[in-house]
C-alpha cells in the first residue's frame, strides 16, 4: 500500500468529531456583533519517501501576523479561490514555490479555530521528495522537512501553559533541532496524529 492510500484510508475511516479532537484554542476569540471567523487553509505537504516528512516554514520577522513562527504554507481563503483545496495549493505555490500540479491531494482533515479568529482548514496532501522548492523571501524565512513519524509522536507532544490576557491558555509544542513548533500549527499536528492513528 503507497503512502497515500494509507492516507486515505485512516483519513476516511477516522470518526469525526471525537472529543480528543482539539477545536481551537482555549482563549476563545471574541467575535464582535455580526462577525464571522475568518477562513483559512493550510497545506499539510507529506513527503514520499521511505521516511516521510512534512514541509513547514519559519515566517519573516517583518510579517504582520505570526512573526516569526513555524507554520504549514498556507493563509487566508480568498473570494476567487474555489474552495479550501484551491486555497491552500494556491498559497503553497505563492509561498515556497510548489506547484499546485505535483501535489496528490489525499483530503480535508479537522478545521482549527486560532485565537486569532480564523477557522484553518488543513488539506493534507502527498508531494514528490526534493522538489527544487523556491520560498517567497519576504514571507519565508526558512523551508525545511521534519519526519513524519517525529511529528506524530505522542511522546514529542509537549502540552504548555501560559498566562494570556489574563486567562490561562494551553497549547502543544513540538521541538525539531532548532525549530519550534507550537500554536495552531502543533495543534493541527495532534489532530492529525490522533486521526490517523499514527504510530502505534
Amino acid at each position: 500500500m503507497t503512502l497515500a492510500d494509507r492516507l486515505r484510508e485512516a483519513l476516511r475511516d477516522g470518526h469525526r468529531g471525537s472529543p480528543e479532537l482539539l477545536a481551537g484554542d482555549t482563549v476563545a476569540y471574541q467575535l464582535a456583533p455580526g462577525e464571522t471567523l475568518k477562513a483559512a487553509a493550510v497545506l499539510v505537504a507529506v513527503t514520499d519517501r521511505a521516511e516521510p516528512g512534512v514541509l513547514l516554514t519559519r515566517r519573516t520577522d517583518t510579517m504582520r501576523r505570526h512573526a516569526g513562527q513555524v507554520a504549514f504554507p498556507g493563509g487566508r481563503i480568498d473570494p476567487e479561490d474555489a474552495d479550501a483545496i484551491a486555497a491552500a495549493l494556491r498559497e503553497a505555490e505563492e509561498e515556497i514555490g510548489l506547484p499546485r500540479d505535483v501535489v496528490d491531494v489525499i483530503g480535508i482533515t479537522d478545521a482549527y479555530r486560532t485565537v486569532t479568529g480564523f477557522e484553518v482548514i488543513p488539506i493534507v496532501g502527498v508531494v514528490p521528495p526534493d522538489l527544487p522548492l523556491v520560498p517567497h523571501v519576504a514571507e519565508v524565512a526558512a523551508l525545511f522537512e521534519v519526519p513524519l513519524a517525529h511529528l506524530l509522536e505522542r511522546t514529542n507532544h509537549i502540552e504548555r501553559r501560559v498566562e494570556w490576557d489574563g486567562r490561562e491558555r494551553h497549547f502543544y509544542e513540538i521541538l525539531w533541532q532548532d525549530e519550534r513548533i507550537w500554536g495552531a500549527t502543533a495543534a493541527m499536528i495532534v489532530n492529525l496524529g490522533r486521526r490517523l492513528g499514527w504510530p502505534k
